[in-house]
């Protein structure tokens, strides 16, 4: 799916604006600077151990994105779980990173109404995808 394509018919976010409508909810703030950044970056390949801003893998996306806001995230999926605070998972909003498999091997960006946006693994673009897709390990809210 690319940059300006929406899942289920829904308009994406134009890059940069200040608040970022999400299917649940608006964003306002740090964690729309985070959402609106991981939209713009819908498209970009996959390549392992990238930052951006023209590839991403899990963590290098959310660590972008989080950056672009303003908020420094460590590198690797394992350290940002422990960044910002935990949440339940019935408690999710807009920009909390989310974390998958036992061992937290994967990460992405919540972005409301049970979906995400990840760099899921080489050969698979950046796209928004349902967090139920993987099994679910946790998550945390930036400071």
């Amino acid at each position: 799916m690319g940059a300006g394509t929406a899942a289920a018919g829904a308009a994406l976010p134009a890059p940069g604006r200040a608040v970022v409508e999400t299917a649940s909810r608006a964003v306002s703030g740090r964690a729309s600077q985070a959402v609106a950044y991981a939209y713009a970056a819908i498209g970009k390949p996959y390549v392992w151990g990238a930052t951006g801003p023209s590839a991403f893998d899990c963590s290098g996306l959310t660590q972008a994105a989080w950056q672009a806001a303003g908020v420094s995230l460590p590198r690797t999926t394992y350290t940002q779980i422990n960044a910002g605070h935990r949440v339940a998972r019935s408690q999710l909003v807009p920009g909390d990173l989310v974390f998958f498999y036992s061992g937290i091997s994967h990460v992405g960006l919540y972005i409301g109404g049970g979906q995400m946006i990840h760099a899921p693994h080489p050969g698979a673009p950046v796209r928004i995808a349902p967090i139920d897709e993987m099994p679910f390990a946790g998550a945390s809210r930036p400071a």
